[in-house]
Parts: C-alpha cells; sequence; structure tokens
C-alpha cells in the first residue's frame, strides 16, 4: 500500500497560481490529502477552491499572518506522516513524490529529516535549476549559495518545495515565525534539525516548474523591501543559532565594517534590515527559549559539511 502524504499550500492573493498549478498538484498527487492555507486573501482564492477544486482541504486565516504559520497551520491539520510544503507558485511534475518518498522508505537509521526537489525555476523568460545548496561563514555571516545539482545532502530543503517528516517538524517546533514575513525560515528550521543528527536531501529526480516571477512577494512586494526582509533575517539567523566563540566575535568585528560598506555603497536595505533585527531581539530571545533542543552537532561541523558542495 502505497504512503500517503499531505500536501500543505500557502496562499495570499494567488487566485490565477491556484488555477495555473493546483490541476498538477491534484493530478501527480492522487489519493494523497491536499491542503491550501488561505492567508487571509483578499481576493477570489477561497471562491475559486470551493467551486473549482471542491476535493481540496480549505483553511482560511481571519488575518494575514505571513509564511511560517501558515505552513505551521497547515501542517498541524495535516492528517499523514509526511507533508510535502508546495508554494502556490509551484507546480509538480509526474513521479516527484513517489521519488522523494522512495528516501525515507530506504532511511533504516530514521535520521531523514526532508527531501528536496529539483525547481526548474522559471525567471526573466529563462529556466534556471535549483534545489541544493550550500553554506559557509564569512566576514562575520553566515551565507548560502547554489551548490551542484546532483543527488546529495544539502543544507537545506525549500519551504516551498519539499517533502519532510511531520513528527520532526513538530519534535523542532515547525518554522519560526520571527523570520515573518518570508525568507531564512526553511534554512533555520533545517540547521536546526541538522544538529540533532537529521540529514536532509535533494533528488534531482523530483521535479518541479517554479514560476518566481508570479509568486506574491515578486509580484507584491518592492525589491528594497525583500532585500531589507532578507538582511534582516540574515542577522535573526545568526543571532539565534550561533553560540561558538570565535564566529561570535568574527560577527562583531566585521559588523561595524559591514555596516560602513552598507553606507558607502547606498545599501539602505542592510542599513534598515539591521535595524529593524534589532527590534526584533525580544522576539529572538522568546522564540530561542521555546526552541531550545539539545544539540548534537556544532555549527562548524555543520558548515564544514555543507561548504563549497
Amino acid at each position: 500500500m502505497a504512503q500517503k502524504v499531505s500536501i500543505v499550500i500557502p496562499n495570499y492573493n494567488g487566485q490565477e497560481l491556484l488555477i495555473k498549478n493546483l490541476p498538477n498538484v491534484i493530478k501527480y498527487s492522487i489519493d494523497n490529502e491536499i491542503i491550501v492555507v488561505d492567508d487571509a486573501s483578499t481576493d477570489n482564492s477561497v471562491k475559486i477552491l470551493h467551486k473549482k477544486f471542491k476535493k481540496v482541504k480549505v483553511i482560511r486565516l481571519k488575518n494575514n499572518v505571513g509564511f511560517s504559520k501558515a505552513v505551521n497551520i497547515g501542517i498541524n491539520s495535516a492528517s499523514h506522516g509526511f507533508v510535502v510544503l508546495l508554494n502556490s507558485d509551484v507546480s509538480p511534475r509526474e513521479n516527484y513524490l513517489k521519488i522523494a518518498l522512495n528516501h525515507f522508505k530506504r532511511d533504516k537509521s530514521k535520521q531523514l529529516f526532508a527531501v528536496g526537489f529539483l525547481d526548474y525555476s522559471h525567471e526573466n523568460q529563462k529556466i534556471i535549476l535549483k534545489g541544493r545548496g550550500q553554506a559557509y561563514f564569512k566576514k562575520g555571516f553566515i551565507l548560502h549559495s547554489a551548490a551542484k545539482i546532483e543527488r546529495g545532502e544539502t543544507f537545506w530543503v525549500s519551504g516551498g518545495s519539499g517533502l519532510f517528516d511531520k513528527k520532526k517538524i513538530l519534535e523542532l517546533g515547525g518554522f519560526d515565525n520571527m523570520f515573518a514575513p518570508f525568507y531564512w525560515e526553511d534554512i533555520d528550521l533545517c540547521f536546526r534539525a541538522s544538529r540533532l543528527g537529521y540529514n536532509c536531501i535533494f533528488e534531482p529526480l523530483s521535479i518541479v516548474d517554479h514560476y518566481h516571477d508570479l509568486g506574491a512577494i515578486k509580484k507584491q512586494k518592492s525589491e528594497l523591501f525583500i532585500k531589507t526582509v532578507a538582511y534582516k533575517n540574515q542577522f535573526l539567523f545568526f543571532w539565534k543559532n550561533i553560540s561558538d566563540t570565535y564566529m561570535i566575535i568574527l560577527h562583531i568585528v566585521w559588523l561595524p565594517i559591514n555596516i560602513l560598506i552598507a553606507i558607502a555603497k547606498f545599501d539602505l536595505a542592510f542599513i534598515i534590515g539591521f535595524f529593524w533585527a534589532c527590534l526584533k531581539i525580544p522576539n529572538l530571545i522568546i522564540s530561542s527559549f521555546l526552541q531550545k533542543q539539545n544539540y548534537i552537532i556544532t555549527e562548524k561541523d555543520i558548515l564544514k559539511k555543507y561548504e563549497r558542495q
């Protein structure tokens, strides 16, 4: 008997994306639960879901809560032990699910946390292959970048195109809403999972089409806002997850240098992102306390493992 999964899709004003992408989600996820968490959309998303996609479970939120919280609500509502997280701008291809599930079936040690899909990312009329990541420490920050597209371990699995072990997500407390409205929450979750000894795998034969230019972030947010959020969460990720003394000292030493460089380059997003992150320090303290885990692997060991894949 085939393993059942729950597909969780957060949605905000994505009625066109739902019409475009949900048919393939349904087609290639036969007999599996599909949950759309509508994050207080003001368009006709919910009406379309009820009219055109009656087999889809709809959770309608009264207030806009952001990506992390919306996805957490969907995960907690999921009926099955594995959850596929898809953005509304993602359309899966045939056998994407079966191939990814095979990794969990072969995982005798039960240490597999998530399987990332290969993104055929549609950007500026081009297709860029994405889905596998590496990370490194440089100039006081944890930086991440694309890794070689081949099957193997990955620094993180995208919260918009991956298969996750629900029990392990709940063990970690889910995505951290401190990173709202978006970005870095999936990196944070997978980093914490890695520190518990869990693994993340990239599977290039589990393929999805990702229409980034049509997504809610690109369509509804300015480039300055997106960049500012990314910087804000880059700071928060470091402050939350890094306790290594040497790395903290270098972060402090590099901070004024990085600020001066940002001023010289008129990088307003970096400056605003830094002060925005500072305002989130009370949330950071609460988050770190609530999500405290008995980690068994150090930050340095993880970065060494995923540096320059």
